[in-house]
């Protein structure tokens, strides 16, 4: 399949029309006070109708209530929503039949160790795929978007029981390997495209783009 790459942590109008223009598939919008990421329903809107149709705009949520789902379903174009909390393969379910019914699915997986792979296959009939993401730190703030990357041989065997996307500590200079290692045909950078957290490169996002696809 060809490669797929989402930007995610995207918040101007400059970085989202670059991700576009230099072929993101997806692009990622972070609805979480605590990320430096975070944007509001109503940027949020607006940033997403510059996205053509015929790429995804996702949502990014942590253990989010059916409302906050709802409210910004209300005034977004999402094609996809991506949980990057602690929701449970029963959580995600209830969230399907309900306040996420008819988006694509991402459940993001923190990888540290072989069992946490083997963990994410509660998930094989639920989601519509998975993202396996570096583990962070006990007590740290946020979920993911630190720039830490975990061993991507132990997702070498990973024998695609669901679609899977490889995050954590990506950037223009280790893609390519990353996607030799693990036979992935979907990445998600987001820190590996900043000047600075929270503030995305127009050049980088470009030169990752570059890199990717020319695997």
């Amino acid at each position: 399949m060809p490669l797929k790459v989402k930007i995610c942590g995207l918040s101007t109008p400059e970085t989202v029309d670059a991700a576009v223009r230099h072929g993101a598939f997806a692009l990622g919008f972070v609805f979480h006070g605590k990320s430096p990421r975070n944007v509001s329903i109503e940027q949020a809107a607006a940033l997403m109708e510059r996205v053509p149709m015929d790429r995804v705009c996702v949502g990014v949520f942590v253990d989010p209530d059916d409302e906050q789902i709802n409210a910004v379903r209300r005034r977004c174009r999402m094609g996809g929503i991506q949980f990057h909390g602690v929701e449970t393969p029963e959580r995600l379910a209830q969230l399907k039949q309900g306040a996420a019914a008819g988006l694509q699915t991402i459940k993001a997986i923190p990888v540290k160790s072989a069992n946490d792979v083997l963990a994410a296959r509660g998930y094989a009939r639920i989601a519509t795929m998975v993202l396996f993401d570096a583990k962070t730190p006990p007590g740290a703030k946020l979920p993911g978007g630190m720039g830490l990357r975990f061993d991507w041989t132990l997702i070498r065997e990973h024998h695609n029981w669901i679609p899977f996307g490889v995050s954590g500590g990506l950037d223009a200079g280790n893609v390519h390997e990353a996607i030799q290692v693990t036979r992935t045909d979907f990445v998600d950078v987001s820190s590996g495209v900043e000047s600075a957290p929270g503030v995305k490169d127009v050049d980088k996002i470009a030169g990752f783009l570059q890199a990717a696809h020319a695997r």
